[in-house]
């Protein structure tokens, strides 16, 4: 599953940012689609504004914090990496968008100002990472198979309205959108990984704390 989550849409962003760099037919048949769907709107405006940086990472820093909150009231080990990593996976998303901007170079919609520099979308990766690593945070720590599909169903609507609001408004050409969600699929599939591999400690039990604190457990005897 999780090579899958790699390769697929690594493979995907790769085609799409040759397209681009090329002129190549995907992005002819990406403007016809733009033409087509771009109707702006106050309402799709405010769609698009739930990927600013100002609205999406003080999410992601306020759930953040909470859950390193409860994990550490719970004793998890490692408590603060899961909502660390993630920030620190919000804080490299300009780092990754920026240069791909830089070399790709591609023009704006019609009803933008003439400018370049638009491929792939960073609110779309803003808002994908941000709620994407959010609600990872809080499924840990919510119980209850409702209240995680609920959540699960809050992200990709967060998420699939940004995409939307940033097309219809005409800030984004189509594939600056889905070349983002490839790019941050990517992305949060290693955070996952990594969390998984490095982080994934249950609480720490009473014996384990007395013997790092230097007490002996019952297990070991006197020193």
């Amino acid at each position: 599953m999780f090579p899958l989550l790699l390769a697929l849409p690594a493979v995907l962003f790769a085609l799409i940012t040759w397209q681009v760099v090329a002129d190549g037919p995907l992005v002819r048949l990406d403007e016809r689609l733009s033409h087509v769907l771009v109707q702006p709107d106050r309402f799709s405006e405010l769609l698009a504004d739930l990927g600013n940086v100002q609205v999406a990472v003080p999410v992601l820093v306020l759930v953040a914090g909470y859950t390193a909150w409860r994990a550490r009231g719970a004793g998890t080990h490692r408590w603060w990496l899961p909502g660390a990593a993630a920030v620190v996976l919000m804080a490299l998303v300009p780092a990754l968008v920026v240069p791909l901007k830089e070399l790709t170079d591609r023009p704006g919609t019609p009803v933008e100002p003439p400018a370049t520099g638009y491929y792939p979308s960073g609110h779309t990766a803003t808002a994908a990472i941000a709620y994407g690593c959010a609600t990872l945070l809080l499924l840990s720590r919510l119980a209850g198979p409702l209240v995680r599909r609920v959540l699960l169903a809050v992200c990709l609507a967060l998420n699939l309205g940004v995409g939307f609001g940033l097309v219809r408004r005409g800030y984004h050409w189509p594939l600056d959108v889905v070349a983002s969600w490839c790019l941050c699929t990517v992305l949060i599939t290693g955070y996952v990984l990594y969390v998984g591999s490095v982080g994934r400690v249950g609480p720490v039990s009473r014996s384990s704390r007395r013997t790092s604190a230097g007490t002996p457990s019952s297990s070991t005897g006197p020193s």
